[in-house]
């Protein structure tokens, strides 16, 4: 192993990093699925340019529906494991996701402001919650509070890796021109 290698000191992903733990397991496992979202976004998708980060290399779904779209899903599935239906505004929010556009600098800051907020929802949610029955959408399919939590963290985590095989791509072009 190289000097360099060797004296470089790698943070373990956040569910390894033994924090967390006065939270209940399930409810634990969320947040951390949060925590390695922001980290992934900013480490990976950090550095892109306002062009690069709306761009669609491939016709893949631009970085910016990625970051746009993680706040409005983690806001809507939450609101339903709180056993709420979604407002009028949140279907036009929801709606208004794949409108081309935006900042790095205004979609990381409402990223982080979301990941923060549903870290806190999450955290209201107690073990004994996890089983309570839950609809989702306005078919009112079945699932439960526990369900709707893990689907919280997978869901977000499938965003973040398509947003950051997209800017692998972007970077990969902006490296070869």
């Amino acid at each position: 192993m190289s000097e360099a290698k060797s004296s470089e000191v790698k943070s373990p992903e956040p569910w390894l990093s033994g924090t967390l733990t006065e939270v209940p397991a399930v409810q634990r496992a969320v947040l951390h699925a949060l925590e390695l979202a922001r980290l992934d976004i900013e480490r990976w998708c950090g550095s892109l340019s306002d062009e690069e980060i709306n761009a669609s290399p491939s016709g893949l779904s631009p970085v910016s529906f990625h970051v746009r779209h993680i706040p409005g899903s983690l806001d809507r599935l939450l609101t339903y494991a709180e056993g709420r239906q979604l407002s009028d505004d949140q279907l036009a929010a929801y709606k208004s996701e794949s409108s081309p556009g935006g900042d790095r600098k205004s979609l990381f800051a409402n990223l982080n402001s979301a990941l923060a907020r549903s870290a806190d929802r999450v955290r209201a949610f107690q073990s004994a919650d996890l089983q309570t029955a839950r609809g989702v959408g306005r078919k009112q399919l079945p699932t439960t509070v526990g369900g709707l939590l893990v689907h919280i963290a997978e869901h977000t985590q499938r965003h973040v890796g398509q947003a950051v095989v997209t800017a692998k791509l972007l970077i990969a072009q902006r490296q070869r021109n």
